[in-house]
């Protein structure tokens, strides 16, 4: 079978080389004669939108299965986050302040990498949006334990290059949000919240959203900054209007800094 597969690949890629090496003519140079799955325009019709979605899906889930990795650590967080030693350069003091969570983002992921190296790399891999701030963070505290990560980045207006600490190999570019947010949650064990924006608390309260409603199961889902979140949204009050039950303020802990998130981590594992 493996064999098999293989001889596909590379017809694909013969019929490809093949194609274009026809001649040159109004024929040849029609869209229409162009090999479909190598004709980009046909590609991005409105039609074909069903195949992309699934290409999406299956070409992280391919390369994250060929690497071995079967689990995930998230960190989520905000864009804008300075690193303490550019905190001068923030737009506001407060996000001057929160640089300290870049340093709390470093140090977590380079704990969960070093647990993860323990497993050779299969389980606990540091995964992030593969953008600059908290996502940074990440990305570079798994590279100073000498471990790899991963970076899910996206498509945005004002395009921002990947961090220079994603693992090449493990860096990912998504055009859909929703595919996006499935490879973060497909293979979770543990989901880390540090302050952010709308992106931050969008990608927050999808992931609260599926386990509350049992689509995910439970796990450690940790928010970095008790005093940012308590300020920024008013988790007993939804409880006291009865828009979510009190046992729902129970899926989410408030930590500060990365040890007692790495402790809180081992502890669950530990016990499952």
């Amino acid at each position: 079978m493996k064999d098999d597969r293989q001889s596909q690949f590379r017809d694909a890629h013969s019929d490809r080389s093949t194609a274009e090496q026809v001649p040159d003519t109004p024929q040849t140079r029609a869209p229409a004669y162009r090999l479909a799955f190598n004709d980009t325009d046909f590609m991005c019709r409105e039609e074909l939108r069903p195949v992309r979605l699934q290409l999406e899906l299956l070409k992280p889930e391919m390369i994250l299965n060929e690497r071995g990795i079967e689990s995930t650590v998230v960190l989520f967080g905000g864009a804008r986050i300075p690193e303490p030693e550019k905190k001068g350069e923030a737009r506001t003091e407060t996000l001057a302040d929160l640089s300290k969570y870049y340093t709390e983002a470093r140090e977590f992921a380079r704990l969960m990498t070093e647990k993860s190296l323990a497993s050779y790399g299969r389980h606990f891999v540091v995964a992030t949006g593969g953008g600059p701030g908290v996502m940074e963070a990440g990305n570079r505290g798994a590279d100073d334990a000498g471990g790899s990560s991963i970076g899910l980045n996206i498509v945005l207006p004002h395009e921002q290059a990947p961090n220079e600490y994603v693992t090449p190999g493990l860096c990912f570019n998504f055009h859909y949000f929703a595919i996006r947010k499935m490879h973060f949650l497909m293979r979770a064990r543990a989901i880390c919240v540090f302050p952010g924006g709308f992106g931050t608390l969008d990608e927050t309260f999808e992931a609260l959203t599926l386990i509350q409603t049992d689509r995910m199961k439970r796990m450690p889902f940790l928010l970095f900054g008790e005093e940012f979140w308590r300020s920024i949204i008013n988790w007993e009050a939804l409880a006291d209007a009865g828009t979510i039950s009190a046992e729902d303020l129970e899926l989410f802990q408030f930590v500060e800094t990365a040890e007692q998130a790495a402790a809180i981590i081992d502890a669950w594992h530990d016990d499952c």
